[in-house]
């Protein structure tokens, strides 16, 4: 009795539960219905998806370098790879480059040209080329290159696209500059370039300062007057006068001071282009016996020798030249120039005085050569009516 009780509520629950979903799916759906009927006729407009609007992908042509590296470097770890600008090996240590290429040059410190003692070898193989340097010292400090060949049947010629280059510290704890077999170094002090001081370290840490020798000072480098390198040294942009003389450099490192070669440096007001020159004579016909004179002319910078010298034609025979020079400053279109003057006399003209005459005017730039005729006629006779 009592199951049949028990089953008899449980299908009553069952039974109410359905109904009530049944009473909410009939509401649902009148609802709808009767939303759809208050939209007849009303022009619904379809709901739009927005999109972010895509970046414009702009073009860029990249322009690869032609050019190729070929050097490797033979590394700590027994492995060859591409070189730094700059490479710091202890002296001692052994350099291995190789370069890539079926004909390869190399350029290197010139000191190693001078090794009797085989610590320097290139070794050319199939496909590359091989420079070793082993009990290295402080002197093998520099520039190391290398270039292809484009070789034909005849001749060879440097492959510009196919190059490689380091340049190699060996740190010395006792020379802290290149050594060098001079002692004592003239340098010209040109004004039409820079002027190198070529006090090179082996350590690129080393302090290096610029020191004269009399009156004993320091110079200052300001970094635009005077300016170092460290793989040069010091660079003169522009010469002055007051830089004249005996100069040295001083480096330092970890407690050990050293001294350079000793430069003394010769100042040249070096032109800037060759003398233009002009030639004009007193009279470009004149009668033998008659005296007459050629002037030749340089205008330039100030405080440039010019020096002339002059060809005519009575100095076949013997004829001497003399010759008369000055300089003097003139203004031209508002600017301080020298104008460089020589005149060369001819006394008494004679018919070995007929015929072309040339004027060199020449400067440490180079020369210019200017020339004019001159026409000795016979002399005239006279008492003819």
């Amino acid at each position: 009795m009592r199951l049949g009780l028990a089953f008899a509520l449980v299908f009553l629950t069952v039974f109410l539960l359905e109904f009530v979903e049944c009473q909410k799916e009939a509401k649902t759906v009148k609802n709808v219905a009767k939303g759809k009927k208050q939209n007849l006729g009303k022009k619904v407009k379809p709901a739009l998806k927005k999109t972010k609007n895509k970046p414009k992908v702009k073009k860029v042509s990249v322009k690869m370098s032609s050019k190729i590296f070929i050097m490797t470097h033979l590394s700590e770890k027994g492995r060859f790879r591409k070189p730094p600008d700059t490479l710091v090996i202890p002296a001692g240590q052994r350099l291995v480059l190789r370069c890539k290429g079926n004909h390869i040059s190399w350029a290197y410190p010139s000191y190693l040209d001078e090794d009797d003692e085989g610590r320097f070898s290139i070794t050319h193989r199939e496909r590359l080329s091989q420079l070793t340097v082993v009990n290295s010292t402080g002197a093998d400090t520099g520039e190391y290159h290398c270039w292809a060949l484009d070789c034909d049947t005849e001749t060879c010629r440097k492959d510009e696209s196919k190059t490689g280059s380091t340049y190699v510290f060996f740190t010395d704890p006792r020379e802290l500059f290149v050594p060098t077999n001079d002692y004592y170094e003239a340098i010209q002090l040109r004004t039409d370039r820079p002027t190198r001081l070529p006090c090179q370290v082996t350590n690129p840490l080393a302090k290096v300062s610029l020191h004269r020798e009399f009156p004993p000072d320091v110079i200052p480098v300001d970094g635009k007057l005077i300016t170092f390198d460290v793989k040069k040294g010091f660079i003169i942009h522009k010469a002055l006068p007051l830089f004249a003389g005996t100069v040295y450099c001083v480096a330092s490192y970890q407690g050990l001071m050293q001294s350079s070669t000793k430069y003394l440096l010769i100042f040249t007001n070096y032109p800037s282009a060759p003398p233009s020159a002009k030639i004009r004579a007193s009279s470009n016909s004149v009668s033998v016996g008659e005296n007459f004179n050629l002037t030749c002319t340089a205008l330039g910078e100030l405080d440039i020798e010019v020096d002339f010298t002059w060809e005519f034609p009575g100095e076949q025979l013997g004829r001497p030249a003399y010759t008369r020079e000055s300089q003097e400053s003139v203004y031209v279109d508002g600017q301080l120039r020298q104008l460089s003057q020589s005149v060369l006399l001819v006394d008494e003209g004679r018919a070995v005085d007929n015929g072309l005459y040339k004027c060199v005017a020449q400067n440490l730039q180079g020369k210019t050569t200017v020339s004019t005729h001159v026409k000795v006629l016979p002399p005239t006779s006279h008492g003819q009516t």
